[in-house]
């Protein structure tokens, strides 16, 4: 027996409204997810109706509920209520469902639709974003608010998936958001027991909401997804609540209405045109036109206009009066919210002497770090774990922790307090969610975030890697321990092919600098990249710090790779191309190679993408076209080095897996030595060692 309408009839014309427009799109693009709108309809319009706090004629306005529809396979309905409340997405818009160019996609895409905070589709992404939403909001709140001045104020809504609950990202995050306390985190869970290849009880039959309640949140069951009453009142008790993120569970009928329902055949393909007539029938909605919109059911709809336009009026008049009182805190939260970076954040970044010894660049990253992070309060990370190997801790700046106090085993602890104002993130041993958290913080604004793991783990934030750079998000992914010289841990933790994978990724800057002074300059190029996600790829092996009076300036990063040493007048017999930590390799071999009367020329290459984003006539400067003898040198896979070696290079890299012995004896083993670099650069000159 299907559940009961609402008695309210507008309320029944509005959520039947989203629901055909959102039928009617999928079927005109044959297809799409029909599934999802018809079902969960009723939760989106109490929660769109009396509940989110949002301007559709100011998208972007900072002190927004942010809401993130996890189950991005429901497009539909997001288009649908977008255009109903009065966000720029009209009609014929919508019509385009799915096909080129139109602004509504078939998955949400950030940038690309008014309204759509992050781009959803790898199920349990979303949901993890809006954990870093959440921290956002909270560290902004904790920061910036002052007693009599909150403005910083505001919830994030989440509409989920049993896919997204499924995925292990979504766990991950989950877990956090219950141990961090995220009050204002609430998550609708569209209950409706199927996926779009069977129904969950062949893989899905944990006690969800026991789960969550253990993971530390509030949990409610609505039990009918058409009582808008009961969908309302459990929706206040989330917003009210105090001290735990909230899971509201709503027992839906995926396909409501159809001859499908609860089927999953309505989950990913279009219903037909004969069960759309069908549909309608059974819910009393007109067959004809498609895509009608009752002339009340909008103007219901559109007084989101007018509660957005008071709500901002109101939150800019607190705010006027907050800068009025703090005129300092009030420009700092401004700038970071503008996303500029405040004058004088790179005066104190260090300029490393030459020392033939040097510093692995990790450390030299975190005494960067350390030197921006008290001048850039925008800002904030952590890493998964593993601070004491990266060097990520910013010592002083406080600890990103309500639960945290005085008296309490507070290993780890960077110093400055524990509370949501710190800014020093504690992810746990949670690669996967720390990528999408760290996303969910960007996409809200405030915040520069970063992460850091070792390399090797880059493999388990692969997926919110590539949203990020989708979405090109100012995100720092830092990483450590990025070669085979990382030594006795062994080849589970050695990286070979991650570097070429991370490169393939586009808008991702993939920085591997060589020495302490590129890693100063690397970490200017991240804070400075505000619509792409940087990877910085830092050794864990002490590396030289290069004499620049001698060579080239660092500076040079900025172009992703200049001449380091030069082969002295004339054009150079062969190009040796270093990377990170093998740079000063190539350097001595180049030298070796010019004491034996072999003009040579020394190149560093920190960021192809940076390096191909130059002028032609400046890459063939450092890549001269009539110098076929060019080897590169990298401790990772070759693949992709011969776009720069061309026909006849050569590449000494890393092939095979790595093995469990000390990282210097690992570099000798496989060949990354000044003698084997000078006897692969003679070969390519068919010349024999003298």
């Amino acid at each position: 027996m299907s559940p009961a309408h609402p008695s309210d009839t507008l309320d029944q014309r509005c959520i039947d409204t989203l629901r055909f427009l959102s039928v009617d799109m999928v079927q005109k693009a044959d297809s799409g997810h029909p599934g999802l709108p018809l079902g969960a309809a009723p939760m989106a319009y109490v929660l769109w109706q009396h509940f989110l706090k949002h301007n559709p004629a100011n998208p972007s306005w900072p002190d927004r509920d942010r809401f993130v529809l996890s189950a991005g396979h429901g497009s539909a309905l997001l288009y649908s209520l977008l255009h109903v409340t009065g966000y720029d997405l009209s009609l014929d818009d919508i019509k385009q469902f799915r096909q080129w160019g139109s602004k509504a996609p078939g998955h949400p895409e950030r940038g690309h639709t008014p309204g759509v905070e992050v781009t959803t589709g790898p199920l349990g992404q979303g949901l993890a974003n809006a954990v870093g939403m959440a921290m956002a909001e909270a560290q902004l709140a904790a920061r910036y608010n002052r007693p009599g001045h909150a403005v910083v104020d505001h919830h994030t809504w989440v509409i989920a998936s049993d896919g997204d609950l499924m995925e292990g990202v979504a766990s991950e995050a989950a877990s956090l958001a219950g141990h961090l306390q995220l009050r204002k985190l609430n998550v609708l869970y569209d209950d409706n027991s199927v996926t779009l290849a069977a129904g969950t009880d062949i893989t899905f039959t944990e006690d969800r909401a026991a789960r969550f309640a253990a993971y530390g949140w509030h949990v409610q069951t609505v039990d009918d997804g058409n009582d808008v009453a009961a969908i309302e009142q459990a929706l206040q008790r989330a917003r009210d609540e105090t001290t735990k993120p909230s899971l509201v569970l709503v027992h839906t009928h995926i396909g409501y209405g159809s001859p499908e329902q609860d089927s999953y055949k309505a989950h990913g393909s279009p219903l037909g045109e004969k069960d759309v007539a069908a549909t309608k029938r059974k819910l009393g909605w007109p067959e004809q036109p498609p895509f009608l919109l009752p002339d009340d059911a909008l103007a219901r709809f559109r007084t989101a206009l007018d509660r957005g336009k008071r709500d901002e009026a109101d939150w800019q008049q607190r705010f006027d009066a907050y800068a009025k009182a703090f005129p300092d805190e009030a420009s700092e939260l401004r700038g970071s919210l503008e996303a500029r970076l405040p004058p004088g954040w790179d005066g104190d970044i260090p300029v490393f002497p030459a020392d033939a010894k040097g510093m692995a660049t990790r450390e030299a990253g975190g005494k960067v770090l350390s030197a921006i992070a008290p001048k850039l309060p925008a800002l904030t990370g952590g890493s998964a774990d593993l601070d004491p190997s990266t060097y990520t801790a910013v010592k002083g700046l406080g600890d990103f922790d309500p639960r945290a106090t005085p008296g309490e085993d507070q290993q780890g602890s960077t110093g400055g307090g524990w509370s949501y104002a710190g800014r020093n993130l504690h992810f746990g041993v949670r690669e996967h969610a720390m990528g999408a958290i760290c996303n969910g913080m960007a996409a809200h604004g405030g915040i520069i975030p970063y992460g850091a793991t070792f390399l090797i783990f880059s493999d388990y934030m692969r997926p919110p890697m590539r949203l990020a750079a989708l979405m090109r998000l100012r995100v720092v992914h830092v990483f450590t321990h990025d070669s085979i010289a990382l030594g006795e841990d062994g080849p589970t933790h050695q990286p070979v092919e991650q570097l070429a994978g991370l490169r393939s990724v586009p808008e991702l800057l993939v920085i591997r600098p060589a020495d302490a002074n590129e890693t100063a300059v690397a970490w200017r190029v991240a804070l400075e990249a505000k619509d792409r996600p940087v990877a910085l790829a830092l050794s864990r092996q002490k590396v030289p710090t290069l004499d620049r009076g001698r060579y080239a300036p660092a500076d040079g990063l900025r172009k992703g790779a200049y001449v380091l040493l030069d082969a002295g007048d004339g054009e150079p017999e062969v190009v040796l191309i270093g990377t990170g930590a093998e740079t000063g390799l190539v350097l001595s071999a180049a030298e070796k190679l010019q004491e034996q009367g072999i003009a040579a020329r020394a190149v560093s290459m920190p960021c192809w993408a940076l390096f191909d984003g130059q002028p032609p006539e400046y890459r063939d400067a450092v890549l001269p076209p009539g110098v076929p003898a060019r080897l590169a040198v990298e401790a990772g896979s070759p693949q992709g080095w011969h776009r720069y070696v061309g026909d006849g290079g050569d590449v000494l890299g890393v092939d095979r897996f790595g093995a469990s012995a000390p990282g210097g004896e690992m570099l000798e083993r496989f060949g990354f030595t000044v003698d084997n670099v000078c006897a692969r650069a003679r070969a390519l000159l068919g010349k024999e060692a003298s």
